[in-house]
């Protein structure tokens, strides 16, 4: 059965920890980019090109240059085993537009949105050594890597939580359960002019 809107938007959480082992077909990688390549654009520039990375051998060494889970001081990322078993880069091409950061906004999630329609999860990463990607996967200098969108089968829990003492920061309980706090929706509306 597919899923409504709202619980799309609830399973579209930052997964860091997946089933290696199950590999996501080409097909579904492409039309998750299809579905971002036919999103809005400001002025319908389209800057945005992606690369996608299958291939267990550059996923190994691409995985050594991302940067995981900032708030968990004593967590390295996700074992052997538990690493994603696909990524996309989405760049930006400077040669068409300077502003990208709303292309990457709107792709970005509606990559993720099609990974969760299809049963796998992501975790977009914008931390990373971006000169050892850029010379790994042969980005040329007038594209600008924007962030690495980590994918897979997710390995783990993860819940909203209602912010608590105006605390964000996501966490982890003895069950490994990875909590992530959100404000209300009251704190978030400044005003309702009806």
């Amino acid at each position: 059965m597919a899923l409504n809107f709202r619980e799309l938007l609830i399973k579209n959480r930052s997964y860091r920890r997946f089933y290696q082992e199950e590999k996501i077909d080409l097909s579904v990688l492409r039309e998750m980019v299809e579905n971002a390549r036919i999103t809005p654009s400001p002025a319908n520039l389209q800057p945005l090109k992606f690369i996608i990375v299958n291939k267990p051998e550059v996923n190994r060494e691409l995985f050594g240059y991302l940067k995981w889970a900032g708030y968990l001081r004593d967590w390295d990322g996700p074992e052997q085993g538990e690493r994603p078993s696909a990524y996309i880069v989405i760049l930006g091409d400077r040669n068409i537009s300077t502003h990208v950061g709303w292309d990457y906004g709107i792709a970005l999630q509606t990559l993720q949105l099609s990974a969760v329609e299809k049963g796998y999860g992501g975790c977009a990463i914008g931390s990373c050594d971006k000169e050892k990607i850029r010379e790994l996967l042969g980005i040329p200098e007038a594209l600008e890597i924007g962030c690495v969108l980590a994918l897979g089968k997710p390995r783990e829990k993860v819940v909203i939580d209602e912010v608590k003492d105006g605390d964000i920061k996501y966490w982890r309980d003895e069950q490994d359960v990875h909590h992530v706090p959100k404000r209300s929706l009251d704190e978030l509306i400044l005003k309702e002019i009806l």
